[in-house]
């Protein structure tokens, strides 16, 4: 407790002095959050500070802002700040307040959901893993001891916040906090103990007087004045909406696509889809979207929870690397434009809603002395209807909605895409392939007589290492007695991982999957006369987050039995010794400092042996385009950059489809020194280091395909509205248009494909259709070759002719940029 009454006073006497500019007053009512007086319709991404580091924080706020945000929401993670009890730890990744300022400085909100559960796919939902040893502790109760270290640990935030003065009403920019995380799905389990511990959470929270307003997501009765909340991908259609006409509808998580664990195929959800659902929302008096994730980034060392992927939401409209994923981010920047465009009617105008067929209905804003507004909804999601509107007919794509500023003009539909595609390419930067460069060090083995913790029984895996390390040896010792030739060695565990010796020999593995609990190990072994010796490594791939009682959760060896033909022998109830973790963590080999205190031999120089330790040096790639290591040629274990863990992989772990679920894993620029950086690698199976190769990461081809009967793009729109007394040339120039944009450093070398007519396909497989312009290849390499930026009018006179009257026409190109 001094410590963290130091901490606070110190950050105290920090802010003295501080000038903190205009202090906002942030309420709400049934329409929105009212922030100075003004209803606000916010669009908001989760960017995590911690899985992403603050060289890229600035880059990829700026993206987010560019992207028509207007909030940026993150997670609060209390195991990285207090990985023990009283120590806390706010330096670089972990360093929350540097990001706050840095949404500040960019002119954005931000929210901050402290939780303290966070789930978030981290390691124990981010709950510390020391809470687990506190004598009648149970999580997210009505329980005291819990109870107690929460509100510590809430209060220690929001006083950080205060005392830099972050929240709005101090002049920050906090306008949004959440305590608790998605307790609706699990409060039944907790029975008489859940809703106090709602009320109490509640109150707690609302009683440290931060100015703005509480959330909780997946909460139904959340109690007043905080805010229930929606999670999910379809909240226009599945939210019940706020538990009090006087709260304002607001979606949580909108899932950009979903978390991935090893041993899955990527999750990918389309830019139509996400753009449908936030429409939607919108247009049933959703108030605030935030998008799960905007940018997942990386989740680095052992932080990823049970099996989930080092790599997180990398199908978010901001890639692992901050890249564009497009045409994600584009059309979900002009489906922000398109709803900017509507604020005024959205704020103050009537809502109505009518029908405009089996399956079709217009939600519509209007009068209060502000223009009228409309979302035309088509919930089909097999074919195109014409329906009336106010008298004109509207074409409504399968399942998508459009958006009529003035209840005329379509400047948006969500299923008309009209951004360009790009293409992300894996360079090689660096082979590794030179055996000579590369050393190892075989971890031991341990026996029973080489422990110290000992106990007669199997002792669980979670509460024996504390998450300290992802491993613990069980080794015990026997005499064998068993006249058999053959034996069997029968291991259950709950575990993730297994590995079995007997004698330092390696005799078998198994692993589970996400949706395993259990697994066993049948292995044939061979006894010697006298002493043998079973060593049996268990490994987690992160710790579970989520549930209700996650403090009764367990992990490890269950059972152990040696059988022969006519004997079993139980080993469960036995004398068993552990040791926590491996002897190249416990010596960090993966440090300068570690590393240069072991004996490293030459690659391949004695039997291979799991569990070695590779290293070697390599230096950066040139440029400034991201960095990854492909690890194709690997296993499954862990890789450090100067010490810096980059997260655990698992290449062997194969999808339905025979590939590895992540391959490639993230070096960011800041890990890495000129010249000379260390890479070691932990490998548990029998990966082959020489295969690994430097990468850089780069888009290198950009497609867009649009049709005439596309909307222009909405800055066309919102540039002509300027002049609005000029109603003759209002929609002068605003046509369709394919826009092709390479990355900083590369323009268009090449164009590949280009046809205006009918061409067939899309930007993933495409070819010349029934009705071609042979002006389409000069018409765009003239607008395009040599640019970083083009644009070309999906328009007749753009390409000299009408290669086929009367027939709608699209432009699909794809350019190569270098």
């Amino acid at each position: 407790m001094g410590r963290f009454l130091l901490l606070l006073g110190l950050l105290l006497a920090a802010a003295v002095g501080r000038s903190s500019g205009g202090d906002a007053n942030v309420t709400y009512d049934g329409r929105s959050l009212i922030i100075d007086g003004q209803h606000k319709i916010l669009f908001s991404g989760s960017i995590h500070y911690p899985r992403s580091t603050p060289q890229m924080w600035p880059s990829l706020i700026a993206k987010a802002k560019a992207g028509g945000l207007d909030v940026i929401e993150t997670l609060v993670f209390w195991n990285l700040h207090e990985p023990r009890p009283g120590q806390f730890d706010f330096s670089g990744r972990r360093d929350i307040i540097r990001f706050i300022k840095e949404i500040q400085a960019q002119g954005l909100y931000a929210c901050i959901r402290i939780g303290p559960f966070i789930e978030g796919e981290w390691s124990y939902g981010g709950l510390p893993f020391w809470l687990h040893d506190i004598p009648g502790i149970v999580y997210r109760s009505d329980n005291e001891p819990f109870k107690y270290q929460m509100e510590k640990f809430v209060s220690m935030i929001v006083g950080m916040m205060k005392a830099e003065k972050l929240y709005a009403s101090q002049g920050g920019p906090i306008i949004l906090s959440q305590i608790e995380n998605e307790y609706g799905m699990v409060e039944a389990a907790f029975r008489e103990k859940g809703p106090p511990y709602v009320r109490w959470a509640a109150k707690m929270a609302v009683g440290l007087q931060t100015g703005v307003p509480w959330v909780m997501c997946k909460q139904n009765n959340a109690p007043d004045p905080v805010i229930n909340t929606c999670n999910g991908r379809r909240c226009g259609e599945t939210f019940p909406g706020p538990n009090s006409p006087n709260k304002p509808a607001i979606w949580t998580e909108n899932w950009t696509s979903f978390y991935q664990v090893y041993g899955d195929e990527p999750d990918i959800r389309s830019a139509q889809d996400i753009a449908f659902h936030v429409a939607l929302f919108i247009a049933k008096k959703g108030s605030y979207v935030n998008y799960y994730m905007y940018h997942g980034g990386t989740n680095f060392g052992r932080t990823a929870s049970a099996y989930v992927m080092t790599s997180y939401y990398d199908q978010a409209p901001l890639d692992e690397y901050g890249l564009f994923r497009q045409p994600k981010w584009g059309h979900l920047k002009e489906l922000h434009a398109a709803i900017k465009l509507c604020l005024d009617s959205l704020i103050s105008g009537v809502y109505t809603t009518m029908a405009l067929g089996e399956s079709q209905e217009a939600f519509v804003y209007s009068g209060n002395s502000v223009p009228c507004a409309a979302f035309l909804v088509n919930n089909d999601t097999r074919k195109n209807v014409v329906v009336t509107f106010l008298d004109s007919s509207y074409e409504l794509p399968p399942k998508s909605i459009s958006i009529l500023p003035d209840c005329k003009t379509v400047a948006f539909n969500t299923a008309k895409v009209s951004t360009q595609y790009n293409t992300r390419a894996m360079e090689t930067s660096q082979k590794l392939d030179s055996i000579e460069k590369w050393e190892e060090f075989k971890d031991t083995i341990p026996t029973f007589e080489d422990t110290y913790l000992r106990a007669n029984m199997l002792l669980e895996h979670m509460n024996t290492t504390k998450d300290n390390s992802d491993y613990l040896w069980y080794t015990f010792g026997f005499e064998n007695d068993i006249s058999d030739v053959e034996y069997v060695l029968d291991v259950t565990s709950s575990a993730h991982v297994l590995h079995a010796f007997v004698n330092g020999a390696f005799v078998g593995s198994t692993h589970g999957g996400y949706k395993t609990k259990t697994l066993t190990l049948e292995s044939k072994i061979t006894l010697k006369n006298g002493t043998n010796y079973i060593s049996l490594l268990s490994g987690m791939v992160g710790l579970p987050d989520s549930g209700a009682y996650l403090e009764r959760r367990v992990a490890g060896v269950r059972s152990a039995m040696v059988k022969g033909e006519n004997e079993i022998k139980d080993f469960t109830r036995y004398s068993w010794g552990y040791q926590v973790g491996l002897l190249g963590e416990m010596l960090q080999v993966y440090t300068d400092f570690g590393s240069s205190n072991v004996q490293w031999n030459p690659y391949g120089s004695s039997t291979h042996q799991r569990l070695t330790w590779y290293k070697t040096l390599f230096d950066a790639p040139a440029g400034k385009e991201p960095v990854a290591l492909n690890l194709e040629s690997m296993g499954k274990g862990e890789a450090w950059i100067n010490g810096q863990s980059i997260g655990r992989y698992w290449v062997s772990f194969l999808t339905p489809q025979g590939r590895p679920s992540q391959t490639w894993y993230n070096v960011p620029r800041s890990f890495l020194k000129p010249t000379d950086n260390l890479l070691v690698i932990l490998e548990e199976e029998n990966g082959y280091p020489p295969g690994i190769s430097i990468d850089t990461i780069a888009i290198t081809q950009v497609c867009g395909l649009v049709s005439d009967s596309h909307p222009p793009p909405v800055i066309s729109w919102r540039g002509q509205n300027k002049t609005e007394q000029n109603h003759s040339a209002k929609h002068h120039g605003r046509r369709p248009k394919v826009r092709l944009q390479c990355p900083l450093g590369r323009n268009i070398s090449r164009i590949l494909f280009s046809s205006y007519g009918t061409p067939s396909g899309d930007c993933g497989s495409y070819a010349i259709g029934s009705c071609h312009s042979f002006n389409s290849l000069p018409t765009v390499e003239k607008a395009c070759l040599g640019k970083r930026i083009c644009s070309i009018p999906v328009w007749n006179q753009k390409f000299g002719d009408d290669p086929c009257p009367g027939t709608p026409k699209s432009l699909l190109v794809d350019a190569l940029c270098t």
